[in-house]
């Protein structure tokens, strides 16, 4: 497949020890995730994960979400400048949000696609510049996994087993190879990770 404009496909989010971005409860049980969002290794990677982005692809939950929280975080003098940076990015930033079911677009600088992550991903990569990150929608995820076109993983690895909960990581997924670019521990016993897809 060829990349003309050399964009790479990124994606971010934090899965427990055994491998679920949430909890028994469904999508909104995050207590073993949340508690580890805002330390300093934490911020640090939210940091990472968007400096080279251009574009943020989001799900629609993510989105309806993402706009009650950040747009206020970006506007406040008092937040951590890590957090404030990310929320200035996303607000200014590109954004496509995949839905099947939202009639107009929640934020500005928005446009909504209804259509397959795949097909969406592969005509972005064809014109501008800059990473695509997606950003926390596991749906996305796992069928840009699926379809293999992930070029690099930013993992949150929070020291709890949720014994229940949805995993990113079915099986049935095509087998790859990654490189650990980038790894960072911190207090909690969270662990930042990037890993890079081999081709």
């Amino acid at each position: 497949m060829t990349n003309p404009t050399g964009r790479r496909v990124t994606a971010n989010i934090s899965l427990t020890l055994d491998g679920r971005y949430n909890g028994p409860g469904g999508p909104g049980d995050l207590g073993a995730i949340v508690p580890y969002a805002t330390t300093e290794v934490a911020r640090d990677h939210l940091t990472r994960i968007w400096e080279g982005a251009t574009t943020a692809l989001l799900g629609r939950l993510n989105a309806e979400g993402f706009l009650g929280f950040w747009p206020t975080v970006a506007e406040d003098e008092n937040a951590d400048p890590r957090d404030r940076g990310y929320a200035k990015w996303l607000v200014d930033t590109e954004k496509v949000v995949l839905s099947t079911t939202l009639t107009e677009a929640p934020w500005e600088r928005t446009r909504l696609v209804n259509g397959p992550a795949a097909d969406v991903v592969t005509d972005l990569k064809t014109t501008g510049e800059g990473d695509i990150l997606v950003n926390s929608s596991a749906s996305i995820i796992k069928a840009l996994l699926s379809a293999d076109l992930l070029d690099r993983l930013y993992l949150m690895i929070t020291p709890e087993i949720a014994g229940g909960g949805q995993r990113l990581f079915d099986d049935g997924l095509p087998a790859s190879k990654w490189t650990l670019t980038h790894q960072e521990t911190g207090e909690l016993g969270e662990i930042a990770m990037v890993y890079d897809r081999v081709r």
